[in-house]
């Protein structure tokens, strides 16, 4: 089973909003009133406050929100290195009603934060016997099942497991580099890695890594381009191992996808072969896993 998103990267000028929800700076035009919310919370919060009854429940959100909103303090105290990393570790320990009452946009709308509190703070709905979780996509009770941030330089992003069981967070590092945990654990890789990933089965998170420097293939890119030859980065929750698949030279892996279909992996080079289902490879274990971070 395999799943791909691709969410377009937003400067601050495109973005609706600049900063977690009640962040000074967050409102103009537009703000709605407090509506059923008492004034001086939503005065001091802004669309924060439609989350009230679900921030009583959870223990990490207001400390991520203080992370975010106190950005420019904490960058002075920890360095600009050291502050991502750590908000990184803090952002990895979210539900995902967490990053909606944080404001960042999500798998509906990735340029504005959620509008439907009311249904998206509620607790998501079990699925009928046998039939499998899904992706969220709201609105609807439990918030979306990923979130963009389109607002600020921390590129940060979340994707869930369709049962929440699992996340993936991105924050990016200094140069646009791309830092990523998988359920908390930082996840090293060789060289670059794209700011996108997916999970396949519920077990395995997936994204592309620049390919090898020495593969025929591989050329000087494009801006903005990870790299003409890509590979593939699979980090297991299960085993807790994280792997890299490469390209052998005569495959052109431009924009590869991975799946696995009755325990085999498959390996295509672009999402139009994955369409054609016509792999150029299959393995029924992956590589060797890389060394743990120390």
């Amino acid at each position: 089973m395999w799943r791909r998103r691709k969410h377009g990267k937003k400067t601050d000028d495109d973005a609706g909003n600049h900063g977690p929800q009640g962040a000074e700076g967050s409102g103009g035009a537009g703000e709605p009133d407090a509506g059923g919310v008492d004034p001086a919370v939503f005065e001091a919060w802004g669309r924060m406050a439609d989350w009230q009854a679900w921030l009583r429940r959870s223990p990490e959100a207001l400390t991520a929100r203080m992370w975010w909103a106190d950005a420019d303090r904490l960058r002075v105290l920890l360095g600009e290195s050291a502050y991502r990393e750590r908000l990184g570790e803090v952002l990895s320990r979210l539900a995902p009603r967490d990053f909606a009452a944080l404001g960042l946009g999500c798998n509906r709308r990735v340029d504005r934060s959620c509008r439907a509190p009311e249904t998206c703070s509620l607790d998501p709905v079990p699925p009928a016997p046998g039939e499998a979780r899904r992706e969220r996509h709201g609105p609807v009770a439990g918030a979306c099942s990923s979130f963009v941030d389109c607002y600020t330089s921390l590129g940060m992003r979340a994707d869930f497991t369709a049962d929440d069981r699992h996340r993936a967070v991105v924050v990016e590092g200094p140069y646009s580099t791309v830092m990523l945990w998988v359920d908390g654990v930082r996840v090293d890789a060789p060289t670059f890695l794209d700011e996108t990933g997916y999970w396949v089965d519920d077990r395995y998170y997936v994204v592309e890594m620049a390919g090898p420097a020495d593969h025929p293939r591989q050329g000087h890119s494009a801006m903005g381009i990870l790299a003409d030859i890509l590979s593939l980065v699979i980090h297991d929750v299960a085993a807790h191992t994280t792997h890299v698949v490469d390209p052998e030279p005569h495959e052109h892996w431009s924009d590869p996808v991975a799946a696995r279909r009755d325990g085999t992996w498959l390996f295509y080079p672009t999402p139009e072969a994955f369409a054609a289902n016509t792999p150029d490879r299959t393995l029924t274990t992956l590589p060797p896993p890389l060394a743990p971070r120390p």
